[in-house]
């Protein structure tokens, strides 16, 4: 196998068809599929299953595409760190965040790529912390931002920021029960002393299982983090809607459907608008651990290596706020 076929491969998997990843790649369809059937002569499998819609890949052909990534990442590495000067570093780095994070991060992020550093192109890409962590460790991506990252031999970590985790409402919004039956939407109880969300201090752990919750499914590291911790107090909560989307968990907590458990950084906007509030979670308080990880095993290229640099600046930065 050679590079060309490895890139011929993933751009055929990546858009689902032939006839899209000749345009992409200025090449002749016939040629294409004569490189997608030489690796499968090669390897003596089927990659990809011809459909009336185009391609799918086979499990062998999946397990080829996470290799051809990392692959033609490291090459790409490779060549920008031979090219790129001392004094101003050049090429394309991928940087990986949480949804939560990007909200904050990709602005800062872009303006000073367009400030700082205009030979370099910069890539962001969302997903879990544990999608991620995957991706650094297969060279899809060449830094990451996650939460409460498990160790790997894989990945180096480094702590960016501890911040406590809140409870996320309504603006207005009364402590309130399980959704009425037939109505989706929240029957709200009256709270204690009569106060609505934003007079009532801290929430003891104790008490989150009055609220029903919208939170991502279990693979979201805040979501291990909370139940992890209510496991420990004994108590179980209650999950009205796992959506593994921010945008819509924040619009089901606008429309009264529930609460949130996120930073206070994630809803900045909302909260500076009026939409949401927060009430700090548990005592003492819940604390998420937002850190940077590489690749354990790559050298670091002199783009990576500004990046690195400029994350753990903007950080040390909100730290100080």
């Amino acid at each position: 196998m050679n590079l060309t076929q490895l890139e011929t491969f993933v751009r055929v998997a990546e858009l689902g068809s032939f006839s899209k990843a000749a345009i992409v790649l200025d090449t002749a369809q016939p040629a294409l599929s004569r490189q997608v059937r030489q690796l499968e002569t090669d390897l003596h499998v089927t990659l990809l299953e011809r459909t009336g819609r185009g391609v799918v890949l086979t499990e062998a052909g999946k397990r080829l595409y996470e290799h051809s990534v990392g692959i033609l990442q490291l090459v790409a590495r490779a060549r920008e760190a031979v090219q790129a000067s001392r004094d101003e570093p050049a090429g394309r780095i991928v940087v990986g965040m949480p949804p939560s994070v990007g909200r904050e991060m990709t602005l800062p992020l872009v303006e000073w790529f367009e400030r700082e550093l205009p030979k370099a192109r910069l890539a962001i890409v969302e997903g879990l912390s544990a999608h991620i962590a995957e991706w650094i460790a297969t060279g899809r991506v060449d830094v990451g931002l996650l939460h409460n990252p498990e160790p790997q031999v894989a990945i180096e970590t480094e702590p960016l920021r501890a911040e406590p985790l809140c409870l996320v409402s309504a603006a207005g919004v009364a402590v309130a029960r399980r959704p009425s039956k037939g109505t989706g939407k929240v029957a709200a109880s009256p709270p204690p002393d009569g106060h609505t969300v934003q007079g009532l201090g801290a929430v003891p752990l104790t008490e989150l299982p009055k609220f029903p919750l919208v939170i991502p499914e279990r693979s979201h590291a805040i979501r291990r983090l909370l139940e992890a911790q209510a496991a420990l107090a004994g108590i179980k909560l209650d999950v009205a809607w796992e959506i593994s989307s921010v945008p819509a968990i924040l619009a089901l907590v606008r429309s009264g459907r529930g609460h949130a458990v996120l930073t206070r950084s994630a809803v900045a906007a909302e909260v500076g608008a009026g939409q949401l509030v927060t009430r700090p979670l548990g005592d003492p308080p819940l604390v998420n651990m937002l850190c940077i990880a590489t690749s354990a095993t790559k050298r670091a290229t002199p783009l990576q290596r500004h990046v690195l640099r400029r994350l753990r600046e903007i950080f040390a930065a909100t730290v100080k706020e």
